[in-house]
């Protein structure tokens, strides 16, 4: 995998309009490159910060081929984009990281399939696509298990935890009886994540693992360094370095693991983009996972991805801390002075929607997530 770099002053392409584009605009705007962005709708957070938006369905090929005509490479910020989209964007730029990977990625069973065939660990699973593959999926799995839509799923959407073969048809029936994949429950201590990047001649950079709080399945804080062992760490950068040269990545990407008791790990999934476990690197890290991703897309030198300070903290802010009576109470978040606020430019507040973030770096791990923690409750009084 090998082609000239792609130098500032060129204009590159994103798929996807959110925040995580936003960030990604925003880290390649600061090098000196322009962005042009295809989202339904319009002023999206990316749109914001980009030179050029492009309002269009995905599914609108003529205009997916406009954007790949005009940019000099195409990435994207979120999975679910349409094969057909991704076809006609790769007819006129290059597309990074690689369809193959976005295609395992849309879907838990074919992402669960390719990972194994990686030799990486990953939870027992089966199929199930008809009424008839219930009983032979919970005979193959056991119970209790997570059933989940094989795909379309996100922040805990699109899953069930099952005890028994009654309730597996129920849950499966309540999830609209269609390909879905059986897991069985890991009985996992902690979840961690790693962020990688690889560039065009192969460099590979993995930031170290990160620990990951959630609540109500969608990601709450993460933490830096996780409380894991050397050995620990030595696994779960061999695992992303073994996905990125697996799938020949260009590109950014996330691993999203769990921490068993004796130290191992079993892979959750995979996302092909930056990650929200990763949006501490903006403060706390040389280089940013979303200059990471220009970076590699560009076909650049990778960045250092060591800290700038001993730990940090990233807590997510939700629609639910916006109130009919007003907005969150900034000064009082602010008034610890090693809080960074990041805010998405999102016009609608809704509960579960993700709005923002705020991160700290600190002497030790405890005192960043104690510090941003205080932070966010300080938001609502």
């Amino acid at each position: 995998m090998s082609a000239a770099p792609i130098l500032p002053g060129a204009t590159l392409g994103v798929l996807g309009g959110g925040q995580l584009g936003r960030m990604f605009a925003l880290a390649a705007r600061r090098m000196g490159y322009r962005v042009a962005v295809l989202v339904p709708g319009d002023d999206s957070p990316t749109g914001q910060v980009a030179d050029r938006e492009i309002s269009a369905r995905y599914d609108d090929l003529e205009a997916v081929e406009e954007l790949a005509r005009s940019v000099e490479v195409v990435s994207f910020e979120f999975e679910n984009v349409p094969s057909a989209t991704v076809a006609a964007a790769a007819r006129h730029a290059p597309l990074r990281p690689p369809g193959a990977l976005l295609h395992a990625s849309q879907n838990r069973l074919r992402e669960k399939r390719a990972l194994g065939g990686l030799g990486l660990p990953v939870a027992p699973h089966a199929a199930v696509e008809t009424p008839d593959d219930l009983g032979a999926a919970a005979r193959r799995v056991g119970f209790p298990a997570i059933l989940k839509t094989a795909a379309w799923g996100y922040d805990g959407k699109g899953q069930r935890r099952v005890e028994s073969e009654a309730g597996l048809e129920a849950a499966w029936r309540e999830l609209g009886a269609g390909p879905s994949v059986l897991e069985a429950e890991v009985p996992f201590v902690a979840e961690i994540s790693i962020v990688g990047a690889r560039g065009l001649d192969g460099e590979v950079a993995l930031y170290e693992p990160f620990l990951n709080h959630h609540a109500a399945h969608i990601l709450d804080v993460t933490v830096v360094p996780a409380p894991v062992t050397a050995a620990t760490r030595a696994e779960a950068e061999a695992i992303g370095r073994a996905v990125l040269e697996g799938f020949d990545v260009a590109g950014l990407l996330c691993v999203e693991m769990f921490l068993l008791e004796d130290g191992g790990l079993v892979v959750n999934e995979v996302a092909p983009r930056p990650h929200n476990s990763g949006h501490l690197t903006i403060d706390a890290h040389v280089t940013s996972q979303f200059e990471q991703q220009v970076r590699a897309v560009c076909g650049l030198p990778l960045g250092s991805v060591d800290r700038l300070g001993p730990a940090a903290a990233m807590a997510n802010l939700l629609g639910d801390l916006w109130s009919p009576e007003g907005p969150p109470r900034w000064p009082a978040a602010l008034a610890d002075p090693a809080v960074r606020l990041h805010l998405y430019g999102k016009g609608e507040m809704r509960p579960g929607r993700k709005m923002g973030h705020l991160t700290v770096v600190a002497a030790d791990a405890a005192e960043a997530e104690r510090r941003v923690r205080n932070a966010r409750s300080a938001l609502v009084g």
